[in-house]
């Protein structure tokens, strides 16, 4: 099979396009054909800097596409659905072969290329607002890098449980008006505004109750001075790539919390599962959108890396094989 493959961590340049052998089968596994990759955030930070699973390293945590082999111990697939899929790396290839417990079935008339989508990016933001932020109506919330998969789930998914206001920021004017669309009630430009002044304007001075933070480094920082009274910000990610500046001591006062979130821990549980299940029908059903920026043939992989990380895209980036 043909996969955007590495021999070597760095910038998106160290991606090649090549011939590897195709993936195996596990008896509690499947393979998938694969239709569409959904590159995540944490793709692009494995390339940099993640381990080498194997050698060349196919990186990539979602896929979706046609079942085209079963593991002998695995009942709820057969050759031939539609299904999407996660894993700790392998997304970016023709093939790609994965546990049958980090896979869900397409339902009938759902793109594949919105469902590849789906796992880990809704189920991040729902873990992130809702097990770990406690999110209720009527909270303030404040969603970092709206303009990023999981943002653009966030954003969704709090406006629809009744968030009383749902900030965000971006890095452009352009990329936050993109938001408004899908529930943003007001967008905060970091590249031209002080965040946290900008939230406490934006709130009469009383902060945010949940915020959702997948940049990390100083931003992280921001997020907790950004706090109401008792808010809570979920930490998922280090998209910044810049080192973790934060003084614990500012959450003090206002007994404010700092949740690390990690969906991939608890993917297996039955909670997660569901979950995951629920987001899938509420997309299929047109209650929540995924928005796709760009796609890119699986041979420009590179290309596609580089586009991600000019921070221009609204939404995901796709891989076609």
């Amino acid at each position: 099979m043909k996969a955007a493959v590495y021999y070597e961590n760095g910038g998106p340049d160290v991606l090649k396009y090549e011939d590897v052998p195709d993936p195996q089968c596990h008896p509690k596994g499947i393979v998938i054909r694969v239709e569409a990759v959904s590159i995540e955030g944490g793709d692009t930070l494995n390339r940099w800097r993640g381990p080498l699973m194997t050698n060349p390293h196919v990186v990539g945590y979602q896929a979706a596409g046609e079942v085209v082999e079963v593991g002998s111990e695995v009942t709820k697939f057969k050759v031939g659905d539609k299904a999407c899929s996660t894993g700790a790396f392998g997304s970016h290839a023709e093939l790609r072969a994965v546990s049958a417990v980090t896979a869900w079935k397409i339902p009938a008339g759902l793109d594949v290329r919105h469902a590849a989508v789906i796992p880990v990016t809704f189920g991040t933001a729902d873990d992130c607002l809702f097990e770990f932020g406690r999110m209720k109506k009527g909270d303030v919330v404040l969603v970092q890098a709206g303009a990023s998969g999981v943002g653009v789930a966030a954003i969704q998914l709090a406006a629809r449980a009744g968030a009383s206001m749902v900030l965000a920021t971006a890095s452009s004017d352009e990329r936050l008006e993109k938001l408004k669309a899908i529930g943003l009630t007001h967008g905060i430009n970091y590249q031209t505004h002080d965040v946290v002044q900008e939230v406490m304007r934006l709130t009469d001075k009383k902060g945010c109750d949940v915020i959702v933070d997948s940049v990390g480094g100083p931003t992280l920082q921001s997020s907790i001075l950004s706090l109401a009274y008792r808010g809570r910000v979920s930490m998922v990610g280090q998209a910044g790539r810049e080192p973790m500046t934060v003084d614990v001591g500012t959450m003090m006062g206002g007994n404010r919390s700092l949740s690390g979130v990690f969906l991939g821990a608890e993917i297996a549980t039955d909670r997660v599962q569901k979950s995951i299940e629920s987001l899938i029908a509420r997309v299929a059903s047109g209650e929540l959108k995924v928005l796709i920026d760009k796609t890119f043939p699986l041979s420009e992989a590179a290309e596609a890396h580089r586009y991600i990380e000019s921070r221009k895209a609204v939404g995901r980036v796709l891989l076609i094989p």
